[in-house]
């Protein structure tokens, strides 16, 4: 049978389709249960999607960036917008030192063990989003009560040899500011380099601020399972500080300053090594290696808001400021595996790694300073009123397993082995040698578990607990006077966290609503004693516990008017109640119980409420924010000093 030239598929010529639609893009999510090497099912995440965020970038406001995270405590310290102040779950916000914080898993906190501050300044036109997890997250990370905040920087872009970006700002009090960056892929590597720069007059006189920072990163992939990458950061700043106001000067007028010769500069680099590999689909394994080093640089004429700081008529000269600086020298390695495998047709997952620091705190104080108006640290005195060194070995052992027992319902289980001492020596002007040097042994057994239930694919019942400590730092330790003793046998801080919750996105509708609760124990202060003689002592030691109970409640809803606009709406609040447990402190010449009082800086309420709304490629937002009134002292005094 003979067969036909012709084709026997018949063709149809069809019309094109065009869909117009608009899609509400959310600027707030959560971590998948697996990430990298980490296990975080089970436990309180976030993400901040900086790049679809309504916010000032340049000026950096934390309650801007962390709007959407209920119970974070923004505390605005000098409005520069180089540092973020934060906390957590009613803990210290002081340069958000209760955080383990890192820049793309690398640890940028100055010195965990000695001043655990984070004074490395990322601006945030250089990163993609930032993620949070809670404080029962903490087996994989170590020390720290409020959990890990990781800034995840932008990525080069792979499409090209070269690209460019360019942000630049300007706004009042004399803002000026630009972010440049390049990157791309040549071959089997690809490059990140930024540069940024800020200036600002400030909101308050004397508050002038300008700050740089750069960073360069290059991946190299060896091959599709092989990525070797080397990274050096930095960043500078250099603020002048207006100084402190007592409360009538406050209300008096909150611009106006005590001081025009105090200064603050912090200057740090992190240079790392990250080798990320995996030899199969079911094993990962990555390699960290970094160095926090630079200064923390002070230069102030420290007295309280009452005294002035003026020319003294006998020498027609200002009086000598006082220079304070710590040398950072923190190097961090660690070595992570994860591994899955299988049992009774369920798939389960290892975490496991060890993690070494080797921390060493130069801190020299009370230098005679200068009698002029410049940024100048020269030691006109040629020695220091304390000369210390505060030196940390550490090494820590952790793993968490991860078992599904079904395929909606799974437990973690793990474990971190903390061990390692920390030891001061050095010199204090006029005070005994022999008293001076201290030791600290940080040992722990942490322990936690946690489980998952997925109602469906996008909702989840959550909960965990898990042990945590935080180690004595250096300003808990040193004397501040001949009258101080330091308590020889000091506790690290420890406790636990406790969180159970429910999150999920149905429909129009997101929202993430949690319980916890906060053990924190063997927190540090000072008490009042006499000495062999029947003197006063200030007694530098653990005072007592705390306990804070509260909910974190988040719920956006989007909606869309039409093809191209759409409306959200959101709140983020949070109810906190932390009060001071079988707790003394000093109050004059007499310890004072404070059990039952209120932690300070813990706000009841924290709300912030916003609505946006979209336009095509337009969006317009509102945000307001309320912090509900604190105490600023354990005592819980409500009638403020006269110096401030």
């Amino acid at each position: 049978m003979g067969q036909s030239d012709e084709d026997s598929l018949r063709s149809r010529h069809l019309q094109p389709v065009t869909i117009h639609a608009n899609r509400l893009e959310t600027d707030i999510d959560w971590l998948s249960p697996i990430e990298g090497t980490y296990i975080f099912s089970g436990k309180k995440t976030d993400v901040v999607i900086l790049s679809k965020k309504n916010m000032a970038v340049t000026e950096k406001y934390g309650r801007q960036i962390f709007a959407k995270i209920p119970g974070v405590f923004v505390y605005d310290m000098d409005g520069t917008g180089n540092q973020l102040n934060i906390s957590s779950r009613g803990l210290d916000p002081h340069r958000s030192w209760e955080f383990n914080i890192r820049k793309d898993g690398i640890l940028t906190n100055s010195d965990m063990y000695g001043y655990p501050a984070s004074h490395y300044n990322i601006p945030m036109e250089a990163v993609e989003r930032i993620e949070i997890v809670r404080g029962t997250g903490a087996l994989q990370y170590g020390a720290q009560f409020g959990g890990m905040m990781n800034m995840i920087s932008k990525q080069p872009d792979t499409t090209r040899k070269f690209a460019f970006e360019n942000i630049s700002s300007v706004g009042s009090y004399g803002l000026m500011s630009t972010y440049n960056a390049v990157s791309g892929k040549i071959g089997k590597i690809r490059y990140f380099a930024w540069m940024h720069g800020k200036r600002l007059t400030g909101y308050r006189d004397n508050s002038r601020s300008r700050s740089d920072a750069e960073a360069i990163s290059l991946y190299y992939d060896a091959s599709p399972r092989l990525l070797i990458k080397l990274e050096w950061t930095h960043s500078n700043y250099l603020t002048q500080l207006a100084g402190p106001l007592t409360d009538s000067m406050f209300h008096q007028k909150p611009t106006q300053a005590t001081r025009s010769r105090n200064y603050y500069n912090p200057d740090i680099h992190i240079p790392s090594l990250t080798i990320k590999w995996n030899p199969s689909e079911k094993t990962r394994f990555q390699f960290t290696a970094s160095l926090a080093t630079g200064a923390r640089n002070s230069i102030l004429f420290d007295k309280p808001a009452t005294v002035a700081d003026t020319i003294i008529a006998s020498t027609k000269e200002f009086s000598n400021r006082q220079i304070d600086i710590d040398n950072f020298n923190s190097l961090t390695t660690e070595f992570r595996m994860l591994h899955n495998y299988t049992i009774g047709g369920q798939k389960n997952t290892i975490s496991a790694g060890v993690q070494g620091m080797n921390n060493d705190l130069h801190r020299r104080q009370q230098g005679k300073g200068t009698t002029g108006t410049d940024f100048n640290l020269t030691n006109l005195a040629l020695e220091w009123g304390r000369d210390l060194h505060y030196k940390t070995r550490n090494l820590a052992i952790f793993a968490e397993n991860r078992w599904e027992i079904t395929n909606r319902f799974s437990i973690n289980g793990g474990f971190r082995v903390e061990t390692g001492d920390t030891k001061l020596s050095g010199s204090i002007a006029r005070y005994p040698a022999g008293e001076l040097p201290n030791q600290i042994k940080h040992r722990f057994p942490l322990l936690g578990v946690s489980t998952q239930f997925a109602l469906t694919e996008y909702m989840h019942l959550y909960g965990g607990w898990s042990q945590a400590y935080r180690p004595v730092i250096l300003k808990d330790i040193i004397p501040q006077s001949v009258y101080e003793v330091s308590d020889k046998n000091l506790n690290d801080a420890s406790g636990s966290v406790s969180e159970i919750g429910c999150r999920g996105k149905w429909k129009f509708l997101q929202w993430d609503v949690t319980a916890f609760y906060l053990a924190y124990n063997n927190r540090m202060g000072t008490l009042a004693q006499t000495d062999s003689t029947g003197g006063l002592q200030i007694y530098r030691t653990n005072i007592g516990n705390s306990r804070t109970a509260g909910i974190e409640f988040f719920v956006q809803g989007d909606f869309m008017m039409n093809e191209k606009g759409g409306l959200s709406l959101f709140t983020s609040t949070s109810f906190m109640n932390a009060r001071y447990q079988n707790a003394y402190v000093k109050s004059g010449n007499e310890n004072l119980s404070v059990s039952g009082n209120k932690v300070e800086s813990v706000p009841t309420w924290i709300s912030r409420n916003g609505i946006t709304f979209s336009y095509s490629s337009f969006r317009f937002s509102v945000l307001h924010s309320y912090t509900s009134e604190t105490f600023a002292d354990a005592l819980n005094s409500k009638q403020p000093s006269v110096s401030g």
